[in-house]
């Protein structure tokens, strides 16, 4: 996070800041879908007035200002249709407490994640309306994260809006029960916005490093928010645990760099040191989640000086461990990866099976990628080659593709 707001670039403040506005004029006037219009008409009027006129001393508060204008120009117009005059007088007296807002500096995105995660909704609505909302991620993304088509989730998207605005639910800071209620799609927000900053699915580059940062500072406030929580402790330890490789993860080039190839002399170890600390107080609390376990194989893996180093067999009965407490089709893939460096490529395709037939991952790029890798390992380079290709054709990052494209040329002897 830069210190000062105008050190950041117009993409990246404005990304920083559209979840805070939202969350302000959502709060305020508790109706999300006007609130989004209204702040992407805030966000327009950004890009067209600030380079002209330079960026406001106070662009948070500015852009609450334009919002609530659009918001209340929009209400003022609907309040003399329906001859709802009475109603002026509160909207203005909301107004004039929204100007006062905009001169204060709260971390709206942290509230705005609890509201979004609505009652009314599904879990997985839930999470991808806030994927949308807070994160930033296109429909595609969220798609990609959900291992569903982009029309499915822009679907699902629009039903979620449709679902609040239909239930008659005021859309506000949820109550202390509420928010635990509400906690595991909220750390699944911040995990699938942590993940896709970390390993971008789409577009040329390989990490976004806004999104990484962001997702791991909101986590740090929820930390602050409940410090007793053993699951939120183990995700902020998962997320500092594997961002501690991100500096090795790419090369001069933006090439993507595997874990088996990566200078470890980059990693930075005081996140690594920091993260196991965190990891050690959530285990020594007792209970056992998805996040902790998740974040115990990435210490094992930082915690190995070099890759010959790595206790494979550990990391195969954590993902064992992780099949029962959480299982999908990503954990078996990874399972099956941990299965092949202990007993060999010849057992891990021979677990790849089970997801031919599951229409989450059948066509998926990494099913693929992970197949071709172990072929290799089992002297097969024609059927290894033969996956390298469809992985890089079906993947959305270039990135992947360009690896994956080298692999299958070097194998070939291009």
């Amino acid at each position: 996070m830069a210190d000062h707001p105008h050190d950041l670039p117009f993409e990246h403040l404005l990304r920083e800041l559209a979840p805070q506005v939202l969350g302000a004029i959502a709060r305020r006037f508790r109706d999300f879908s006007s609130a989004e219009d209204v702040v992407q008409e805030a966000m327009i009027a950004a890009f067209t007035q600030w380079p002209k006129e330079g960026v406001p001393e106070n662009p948070r508060g500015w852009l609450i200002q334009v919002a609530c204008r659009r918001m209340t120009d929009q209400m003022r117009s609907e309040i003399a249709r329906r001859e709802r005059e009475t109603a002026v007088v509160a909207e203005t007296e909301n107004v004039a407490s929204l100007e006062i807002e905009a001169h204060m500096d709260p971390d709206d995105t942290l509230i705005l994640l609890f509201m979004c995660c609505h009652h009314a909704l599904t879990p997985s609505s839930a999470i991808a309306l806030t994927l949308r909302a807070v994160g930033g991620l296109t429909t595609a993304e969220i798609a990609n994260a959900f291992l569903v088509p982009e029309a499915t989730m822009a679907q699902r998207i629009s039903r979620a809006k449709q679902t609040i605005k239909a239930s008659g639910v005021p859309f506000r800071l949820p109550s202390q029960p509420e928010r635990i209620e509400r906690l595991p799609a909220v750390l699944h927000v911040l995990y699938l916005i942590f993940s896709e900053g970390y390993a971008s699915s789409i577009g040329p580059h390989l990490q976004r490093l806004d999104l990484a940062r962001e997702a791991i500072r909101l986590t740090r406030n929820a930390k602050t928010l409940l410090p007793d929580n053993a699951e939120v402790a183990g995700l902020l330890a998962l997320m500092l645990l594997t961002d501690a490789r991100r500096a090795a993860r790419t090369g001069t080039e933006e090439e993507l760099i595997p874990l088996d190839k990566q200078d470890r002399s980059l990693w930075d170890r005081a996140a690594i040191f920091e993260g196991i600390e965190l990891l050690t107080a959530a285990l020594a609390k007792g209970s056992v989640g998805l996040y902790q376990l998740q974040a115990a194989i990435a210490a094992v893996h930082d915690e190995a000086a070099k890759v010959e180093d790595t206790d494979w067999p550990q990391i195969l009965a954590l993902y064992e461990l992780l099949k029962r407490v959480a299982p999908s089709p990503m954990v078996t893939l990874n399972h099956a990866i941990a299965a092949a460096m202990v007993h060999g490529p010849a057992k891990g395709l021979e677990l790849l099976q089970a997801l031919d037939s599951d229409p989450r991952v059948a066509d998926h790029y990494r099913l693929d990628a992970v197949r071709a890798h172990l072929l290799e390992k089992l002297g097969d380079h024609q059927a290894a080659i033969k996956h390298y290709r469809i992985a890089a054709a079906r993947t959305t990052s270039i990135p992947e593709r360009n690896y994956l494209v080298t692999q299958a040329a070097r194998l070939a002897g291009d």
